[in-house]
């Protein structure tokens, strides 16, 4: 064969994970059933299908790197969207499957699958675009974040995009039987059992919260244009103030947490549609992410018009830092008499664990 023939020498594979991270965090990712999941939940990859094929012109003759590419699926979509060249990065031995995928759909001459974490790997050029499904329960658990903003800084030309481009994380006061059943369930078993009694204390759960359990809007508490922020500021402690507003009955029973990610582009490159992908409760169900409820007992007794003052934080837990901890201090404000109640008297404080 010529050396005109010859076939591109194919990219460096890079370092698998540690050990440790592999078992905490990337070996459910190297399950065909966990990516079965992941590609069924039709809100999560309609939309990023919707970002990339309304976007054609960001996309055609451009080059892509697909951080985490797990299936493959969010990089053929690049290919067919255009790019002349996508490189496909998995951790995983989830890469053997995604080039199976390539092949079958004839892209293997655009598509390029790379074993290795991004922090390891190297690329022979620079990148337009990065498209990446990094998100964890309440957005940052996880922390693949990181490795997308170490592949922007390591990879992506000036000017160049992200897919999504922006996050924003929300709060909200909800009502459920679910507070009152736990507190139930510990009732029955603290007797004896300090570690339990310490568990519920800080519980939270994986929900398909209905809009009907809103007792107000969502509350943005905080904004992220992921073309900007620093990795740094991402490791830090998410430190937030805001206020949420009571439109219904009372009582607060939990606080419902959920995020919005945006399809905007960049300054330089902004998209042509921007779509938006919410994982707000939705009367059709919720997406794999879910919402997380933090339960509030006693719960917080209030009435429309009130509104709860409140500040957050939400940092990484010591010992794994994919894990979340928060921390969340509310007091009621407004004209009720539950409002009257709680003037001079200090924010109520609640921890919780994001397993």
């Amino acid at each position: 064969m010529s050396d005109a023939q010859a076939a591109p020498t194919p990219t460096p594979e890079g370092a698998a994970p540690g050990a440790t991270d592999f078992a905490n965090y990337f070996c459910t990712y190297s399950y065909i059933y966990h990516q079965k999941e992941m590609l069924e939940d039709s809100k999560r990859t309609g939309a990023y299908y919707q970002a990339v094929m309304s976007n054609k012109r960001q996309f055609q003759g451009k080059v892509v790197l697909d951080v985490g590419t797990g299936s493959g699926i969010l990089a053929i979509f690049a290919a067919k969207a255009g790019a002349k060249k996508v490189y496909a990065v998995e951790a995983t031995a989830m890469a053997v499957p995604a080039r199976k995928l390539v092949a079958h759909n004839k892209l293997s001459d655009v598509i390029e699958v790379i074993q290795g974490t991004i922090e390891t790997i190297e690329l022979p050029e620079k990148v337009d675009i990065i498209i990446s499904e990094w998100m964890g329960y309440f957005l940052l658990r996880e922390s693949m974040l990181d490795s997308v903003l170490i592949a922007r800084d390591r990879f992506m030309k000036p000017g160049g995009s992200l897919y999504p481009s922006h996050a924003t994380m929300l709060l909200a006061p909800i009502r459920t039987r679910t507070t009152q059943q736990r507190v139930s369930e510990l009732q029955r078993h603290m007797e004896g059992w300090s570690g339990f009694l310490h568990d519920m204390k800080n519980y939270y759960q994986w929900t398909d919260t209905h809009p009907g359990q809103m007792l107000g809007p969502g509350t943005v508490f905080k904004k992220y244009d992921l073309n900007k922020v620093t990795l740094e500021e991402i490791k830090d402690v998410l430190k937030e103030n805001f206020t949420m507003h009571v439109t219904d009955e009372g009582p607060v029973e939990a606080f419902c947490g959920y995020f919005d990610t945006f399809f905007r582009g960049s300054d330089e490159n902004p998209t042509d549609n921007e779509v938006r992908l919410s994982t707000a409760p939705d009367p059709t169900g919720a997406t794999h992410w879910g919402q997380q409820q933090f339960y509030l007992h006693p719960a917080i007794e209030c009435e429309p018009g009130d509104s709860l003052s409140c500040s957050i934080e939400v940092g990484r837990q010591k010992e794994n830092h994919r894990l979340l901890h928060v921390r969340i201090s509310s007091k009621l404000e407004g004209g009720s008499m539950y409002a009257e109640q709680c003037k001079g008297s200090a924010p109520r404080q609640f921890t919780f664990n994001i397993e």
